[in-house]
């Protein structure tokens, strides 16, 4: 019976081990192909840099029906973008991935007040 539950316990604790490694491997087969299909062009990563009344990059232009992820730094103050047309928002240090599924031009904007030159932070997106 000791020998019945010495094996068993090794073999639980050898399963737990291979499903965290199995686990593991998931995660980096997981996100391999979404590093691989950013390099072959399936998804554009941006990353837009605020600092107080401006973002660093006023025009983003995408193909339209690829992947489009938007990362928003904050360098300084406390900033938002949301893409007029697209329904979309992303709030400082976060990122939001969608699918540039319309063509045109697309004004975004800090949607979070932020002082006296809040007005003056919009760019455009341009799905060609």
């Amino acid at each position: 019976m000791k020998k019945w539950m010495a094996l068993s316990g090794l073999l639980l604790a050898v399963m737990l081990i291979a499903a965290g490694c199995g686990g593991k491997n998931k995660e980096e087969a997981s996100s391999s192909p979404a590093t691989e299909a950013g390099a072959a062009g399936g998804t554009k990563a941006i990353t837009i840099d605020a600092t107080n009344f401006k973002f660093d990059q006023n025009e983003i232009k995408v193909k339209k029906g690829e992947e489009v992820s938007i990362t928003l730094k904050n360098s300084q103050g406390n900033h938002a973008i949301k893409i007029e047309g697209y329904d979309k928002e992303v709030k400082g240090n976060a990122t939001v991935t969608f699918v540039a599924d319309k063509s045109g031009e697309f004004k975004f904007i800090c949607s979070v007040f932020c002082g006296k030159g809040h007005n003056e932070m919009t760019g455009k997106l341009i799905v060609e």
